[in-house]
């Protein structure tokens, strides 16, 4: 099948939020995991390439976005998405503009839009500020972000360093009037030659008034939920038929294990919350530094398959700032990830075929690992949170990669629940 839409995310969770929104509307949907070796074949007509770039240096971020638009071009996209995340974790430097710059310029568009929002999970954009729940973006826990503290809520100060043509905005009051008003608005500002546009929205029929009036651009960017209305609404034009196959139940041995290298304030109280009536094993970076991974993969060890262990480097921001300082902040989150990579693998061999993960840095690590290249999406557990299925060292695994941020407090037994479900 010719791809339809071609769509790039900056990070593993990111990705499968984005997948399992966009397969919502019952059309098939593909994951790759990075950009394939291989040239296009058997491609769906929603394409979605989870990469590792939110943290990596500019250059290397670029050149492998750049490098997925190829591929998704070859796969036959006239549109694309650039997804990054709902809170925008980016620094002064990029990745989110310097991105979609480059895009934009492969694509030969001069205007895109950013429209990070997702009021389903809280957070909602107004005369360009950014809010998680009802506090400002600087004033949420994402300012503590250990890699991309957020220190601004406004999105057009946060993007204007980024990029090197004018960014401006549509605001609330515009977006309330509809997707013509949008649209006159996004030609207003291109003859002004503003080529960056962020685009306000605080409620779901927002975001289907913005898909409206930007379905015809050949770049969008946001979070996922903007994403969401494009498959109905390609429909409506003619471009997609509902025929395409409905999301496919698949059976997976049981045996699970939970992996959390998140340390946001959600994820926090979700370990907190599963540790009261189950097992866990808490890394800490300073002894992974020390001692290796032995410690916990023998701790796993001695763990039935009947139980559902969590291993976590979940930690308050305070015990955070300390392993950094005293290790340097990309090596202590490397010591982390090598750790739960290790650990994952372990799992596996031993019989556990069913993966929570928490953490967009973390799930990279853990698939990365277990040699995945391509998930099929399935039942979604909350918000943006799909249960994944893909293959694993010849056996049938579930994944489930979290973004920090996302469900509830009694997250990780509402999957373990949910995949049993199905």
């Amino acid at each position: 099948m010719t791809t339809l839409l071609g769509c790039i995310a900056d990070d593993f969770t990111g990705a499968t939020d984005l997948a399992g929104l966009l397969a919502r509307s019952g059309v098939k949907v593909s994951l790759r995991i990075g950009v394939p070796a291989e040239p296009p074949k058997d491609t769906a007509a929603f394409e979605v390439i989870a990469l590792k770039s939110r943290t990596a240096p500019v250059d290397a971020a670029v050149a492998e976005c750049r490098a997925a638009l190829a591929w998704l071009q070859a796969a036959g996209a006239k549109r694309f998405f650039w997804k990054y995340c709902s809170t925008f974790d980016s620094t002064a430097q990029g990745n989110i503009g310097p991105v979609a710059e480059a895009l934009m310029r492969d694509i030969d568009t001069a205007q895109t839009i950013y429209c990070p929002a997702f009021p389903e999970n809280g957070r909602s954009i107004f005369m360009g500020n950014l809010f998680v729940g009802q506090q400002p973006l600087n004033e949420s826990p994402m300012k503590d972000h250990p890699l991309t503290p957020m220190r601004d809520s406004n999105l057009m100060r946060l993007l204007s360093p980024q990029v090197t043509q004018p960014v401006g905005l549509v605001d609330r009051l515009t977006v309330a009037r509809g997707a013509g008003a949008i649209k006159a608005a996004l030609a207003q500002l291109a003859d002004q030659n503003i080529a960056h546009v962020v685009v306000d929205a605080v409620a779901d029929a927002d975001l289907v008034q913005i898909a409206s009036a930007c379905r015809d651009m050949p770049l969008m960017t946001g979070g996922s939920a903007v994403a969401m209305p494009l498959p109905d609404l390609y429909v409506q034009d003619g471009l997609l038929s509902r025929e395409a196959a409905q999301a496919q139940v698949h059976k997976v041995d049981p045996g699970a294990v939970i992996l959390s290298g998140s340390c946001s304030a959600m994820t926090r109280s979700q370990v907190a919350q599963y540790c009261r009536t189950a097992p866990g094993f808490r890394l800490d970076p300073l002894a992974l530094a020390q001692e290796g991974a032995g410690p916990a993969l023998a701790w796993l060890a001695a763990q039935t398959l009947e139980t559902t262990p969590i291993l976590y480097a979940t930690a308050e921001p305070d015990e955070v700032r300390r392993a950094q300082h005293a290790l340097g902040t990309a090596r202590a989150g490397d010591i982390v990830e090598d750790a739960l990579a290790q650990i994952a693998l372990a799992a596996l061999e031993r019989g556990r075929r069913r993966f929570v993960v928490a953490g967009g840095e973390t799930s990279g690590a853990v698939t990365k690992a277990l040699g995945v290249d391509r998930l099929d999406i399935g039942a979604e557990i909350a918000p943006g949170v799909p249960w994944t299925y893909c293959q694993s060292g010849g056996h049938s695994i579930a994944l489930a990669l979290k973004s920090g941020n996302f469900g509830a407090v009694d997250f990780f037994a509402e999957a373990l629940a949910c995949l049993e479900a199905t």
